[in-house]
């Protein structure tokens, strides 16, 4: 495995690569990336729709983190551009690598590409009838309870959330096997889906999921939310949400991730600048 001094010096040239890439390359691997997750949200939802009254809540919670992992992994190891990832970047700015600018370019762009594959694999769960019943209930609650966050609450499970995913970003840069990133995206990964904390790429699958459930007489039945739950989801409600986790995600992954390794480990890239 690669040494963290050595991870920092991968984390500036990966920002380099990452700013100099051009809009259509952006755009497509955005794309995978945000339907990576969707894929990996979808499948969290379809383990554990009816779990927690057979094995209770901290267990299926657990198996969600589990399950929810198998994002990461397609994302890291396939080759594609997930933004909540990319708040690494700014570790190769203040290296001196890695202009601002191009970071904030990546960033809209990734972003605008994340939520396409976000909302074409929601789009696509829902047209293939798979939200009928109880899963479709289930994800009508999901959506419901996180268009309901206020947006303090939201804004700090962002921080946490991303936290945790830029870290496991990071710890897949030590492995130099595929094994080894598996196991690195596997564990963070868990802890941050298990502890309830809000990721901006997932919440983009799972509330547009959300707004297309809401006239969907069989997942409003299994859901059991009332009118009152029910009218949280809106495009008000999804903004209420994506925003404040968004603006959480960066904090979370700039400052404890690039901020943070970056003065641990400045004099091992200060030949980059």
């Amino acid at each position: 495995m690669r040494t963290p001094a050595e991870m920092a010096r991968t984390a500036c040239a990966v920002s380099v690569v990452k700013a100099s890439l051009s809009v259509r390359k952006m755009l497509l691997m955005g794309i995978l990336a945000g339907a990576y997750i969707g894929f990996a949200a979808w499948f969290t939802i379809a383990v554990t729709f009816d779990m927690p009254e057979h094995l209770g809540m901290g267990f299926t919670k657990l198996i969600s983190g589990a399950a929810f992992s198998v994002g990461l992994m397609m994302v890291g190891i396939a080759g594609s551009e997930l933004f909540t990832g990319n708040s690494m970047m700014p570790m190769g700015y203040l290296a001196g690598c890695t202009p601002m600018g191009k970071i904030i370019r990546n960033w809209g762009w990734v972003y605008f590409a994340n939520f396409l594959g976000g909302f074409l694999v929601a789009a696509l769960v829902y047209f293939a009838g798979l939200v009928d019943g109880p899963a479709g209930g289930k994800a009508l609650s999901i959506a419901a309870g996180k268009m309901a966050l206020p947006v303090s609450q939201a804004f700090i499970r962002g921080v946490l959330c991303n936290w945790m995913v830029t870290l496991a970003v990071w710890m897949m840069m030590a492995a130099t096997d595929v094994t080894g990133k598996i196991w690195a995206a596997f564990f963070p990964i868990m802890a941050f889906v298990a502890s309830g904390f809000e990721h901006s790429v997932a919440n983009m699958h799972f509330l547009s999921l959300g707004m297309l459930l809401r006239g969907n007489p069989g997942a409003v039945a299994a859901s059991g939310l009332s009118e009152g739950a029910l009218s949280e989801i809106t495009l008000g409600g999804y903004l209420h949400n994506l925003l404040p986790v968004t603006l959480g995600n960066i904090v979370g992954g700039v400052l404890f991730i690039a901020v943070f390794y970056y003065f641990i480990y400045k004099e091992d890239v200060a030949d980059l600048g």
